[in-house]
């Protein structure tokens, strides 16, 4: 995370918790090969799946790359 960006800069927030949601996303995916219970795998896989979607909205929302958002002009 950036030293230059202070808390009151989204950025602040949206790289750290996109931080957090990579670390997640890697324990999910770890935990599914350390069971055998073919629905756990599958439980855990999904959870990572979803939220490597929720990780991308937030680089969305950080890159503007999303009509939604855009700033209005």
């Amino acid at each position: 995370m950036s030293a230059e960006l202070s808390q009151n800069d989204s950025r602040y927030h949206t790289t750290n918790i996109q931080r957090m949601l990579t670390e997640l996303i890697d324990h999910a995916r770890q935990d599914s090969t350390k069971v055998s219970d073919p629905k756990a795998q599958a439980l855990f896989e999904t959870t990572a799946e979803v939220l490597t979607g929720l990780r991308k909205a937030f680089q969305d929302y950080e890159g503007r790359s999303e009509p939604a958002w855009k700033q209005a002009s």
